[in-house]
């Protein structure tokens, strides 16, 4: 496949970033509609957008407030009616896709935070919405937050641009600020992925063992791995999975990555 042949030349980063001229292009038109229809609505630098999702801004706007929405119908059933304060951390925010709709879809008693090792995003996150507190985290743990802080931590598309050994030294530091009976709530490449494999990487896979695709810089969105459900089982440990689905693809829609719902021992 072609990103594989441009991943082993070192070229998949440059044929991504002519990838964003070309959705910025593509989309200008639209863009334009969706800047004349809510002119009031912060709109991150296009290629922070483009880095974090997709160069669209009603996907990133109207789109991320459905992910948001859908986040906290997924995690609500789980949480504990005694916890009228909830301390809330996205892990990996980006520029404010989904966080930003946060404070208004759960009330003003959560209390808000975000990380990602994206300084550019972070800053302009803080300029954009002082409500919530951003901060900004290396590629390697540790978080700038305290033991057991949260009572819900929440992560997409996170694990699928980190490498085998950054997954067990992200999980324990989820675990390290999550309170017990905590959820962390994280997003994986399972199931419907398998398509996208190599028949070594397929083979990989299903003997459970995590796939990755590097030889570009560990995070960003060209850096990819792929988790079967053995291994992230082995990742929770003691933990428990209150729900793992492998969502239905949808016609004309992105492949839909598997959701976790763990709480913490």
């Amino acid at each position: 496949m072609i990103s594989t042949l441009l991943r082993k030349l070192g070229l998949l980063r440059a044929a991504d970033y002519a990838r964003f001229w070309f959705f910025k292009l593509k989309n200008r038109k639209r863009n334009q509609v969706f800047r004349q229809q809510f002119s009031t609505v912060a709109l991150p630098p296009d290629y922070l957008m483009y880095e974090s999702f997709q160069l669209d801004y009603q996907k990133y706007y109207q789109g991320g407030r459905q992910t948001a929405q859908w986040i906290w119908e997924q995690v609500t059933p789980f949480l504990s009616p005694e916890n009228s304060n909830l301390q809330i951390l996205d892990w990996g925010c980006g520029p404010g896709r989904v966080v930003r709709h946060l404070p208004d879809i759960i009330g003003p008693s959560a209390k808000v935070m975000a990380s990602d090792y994206n300084q550019q995003s972070i800053a302009w996150c803080q300029d954009q919405f002082p409500s919530i507190t951003f901060k900004t985290n290396s590629l390697i743990p540790p978080l700038n937050f305290e033991n057991e802080t949260f009572h819900l931590i929440y992560a997409i598309s996170i694990f699928t641009h980190l490498s085998q050994e950054m997954h067990y030294a992200w999980w324990q530091e989820m675990m390290r600020v999550l309170q017990p009976g905590g959820i962390f709530f994280f997003t994986t490449q399972g199931g419907n992925f398998i398509k996208k494999l190599t028949h070594a990487e397929e083979k990989q896979y299903h003997s459970g063992r995590v796939v990755v695709r590097g030889k570009v810089k560990e995070g960003h969105r060209t850096y990819s791995a792929f988790q079967p459900p053995q291994f992230i089982q082995q990742l929770v440990g003691a933990n428990k999975v209150l729900q793992h689905q492998t969502p239905p693809i949808l016609k004309g829609k992105a492949l839909p990555q598997d959701v976790w719902i763990v709480q913490k021992a």
